[in-house]
């Protein structure tokens, strides 16, 4: 009898045994899971930012945009993540847009290339678009053996004239027409290239900066451009003339997250049409200004050949960091009377101009 119950004894036991040991291997399964599942979330709320501005293989494709006041306004811009804006003939600059990646169903007026812009277009590994050239472009477009769509020898469908506009302000492309063409040329449309500026996801807010809610230069008697900030949106409002650009498409103000200056002459040509086009001193290291969320630091602009990558720097020698946003870059005379405006201050009440 006794034997009986020991035997039960020993049964229970054992299956006490098992039932722990299974309870055990759940919980340190489960536990195991939960941990792993917890590192897993851990992981993807700790995954890096990208910069989203100049992301992706797609190589970029640069643009020149008319700025004479009768080809505004223009079509594009605001996509585009850098724009070059340098003097042309007559007083007038003309820009250069630098698209990526986007899908641009509108972009110009497009205009002739000029040759010193064909330096920003090497730095940036990008197809130039164009429509005519002077002679100098033409020159170095063969020099430098630059992947280049030339409007004028298009077959009619990469570029079209609208009707709003007269000519030569009115020829227009977009990056799916462009693309196609460039495709028909056997064009590289991949670039492993790194971009041009130093951006960062972290806010880059410049606090040793001089205040620069507003930003006045003058490129010429004639062209003077304004950008002032939006404390609310975080980005600067272009003006022209007075004028505040506005997009062809949209009608919405003309915007940027940054701003460069950089100064550098440029002097007339002597050739044989005598229409002042310009050269440009760009080669050497020059003053200039990183402008972003309403301030301003002093930069030296570096470029040790046409091909060559521009290196933006801190007056330390420092590589600067540029905001995740897109950029305009006025190149400017080193005379030109640049103007940076602080926010005004309040003044605090004394007892002489207190009120009651």
């Amino acid at each position: 009898m006794e034997s009986g119950k020991a035997k039960v004894l020993i049964i229970l036991l054992i299956v006490i045994i098992i039932v722990a040991g299974a309870y055990l291997g759940y919980k340190i399964l489960n536990d195991k899971e939960n941990i792993e599942g917890e590192e897993k979330v851990a992981i993807k709320k700790e995954a890096p930012k990208t910069v989203q501005i100049f992301k992706g293989n797609d190589r970029p494709i640069a643009v020149m945009i008319d700025n004479h006041s009768d080809a505004w306004p223009q079509a594009g811009i605001q996509d585009a993540y850098m724009v070059y804006e340098i003097i042309a003939e007559g007083g007038e600059t003309r820009l250069m847009a630098l698209f990526k990646g986007a899908n641009v169903e509108k972009i110009g007026p497009v205009r002739s290339a000029r040759h010193y812009f064909i330096d920003y277009a090497m730095e940036n590994d990008a197809i130039y678009t164009h429509f005519g050239q002077s002679p100098q472009a033409e020159s170095d477009l063969k020099k430098f053996n630059i992947n280049d769509i030339n409007g004028i020898a298009e077959d009619g469908t990469t570029f079209w004239r609208v009707k709003d506009k007269y000519a030569p302000h009115n020829a227009v492309t977009s990056t799916e027409k462009l693309l196609a063409s460039a495709n028909n040329k056997k064009y590289r449309t991949t670039s492993e290239n790194k971009s041009v500026l130093n951006y960062t996801v972290d806010n880059v807010n410049l606090e040793d900066g001089q205040g620069a809610i507003s930003v006045t230069i003058p490129h010429s008697n004639l062209q003077t451009v304004k950008y002032v900030y939006n404390e609310e949106s975080k980005v600067y409002e272009r003006y022209a003339r007075n004028k505040i650009q506005k997009d062809w498409t949209t009608g919405n103000p003309i915007t940027t997250k940054n701003i460069i200056i950089t100064f550098c002459d440029n002097y007339a040509l002597s050739d044989s049409e005598n229409k002042g086009r310009q050269g440009l001193k760009n080669i050497g290291t020059f003053d200039g200004y990183y402008i972003t969320n309403g301030k301003a630091i002093k930069i030296k602009c570096i470029k040790s050949a046409r091909e060559e990558k521009t290196i933006y720097q801190d007056l330390e020698g420092n590589v600067i960091k540029v905001n995740d946003g897109n950029t305009f870059v006025n190149i400017c005379p080193t005379n030109s009377k640049v103007v940076l405006e602080a926010p005004a201050v309040e003044k605090t009440p004394t007892a002489e101009n207190a009120t009651e």
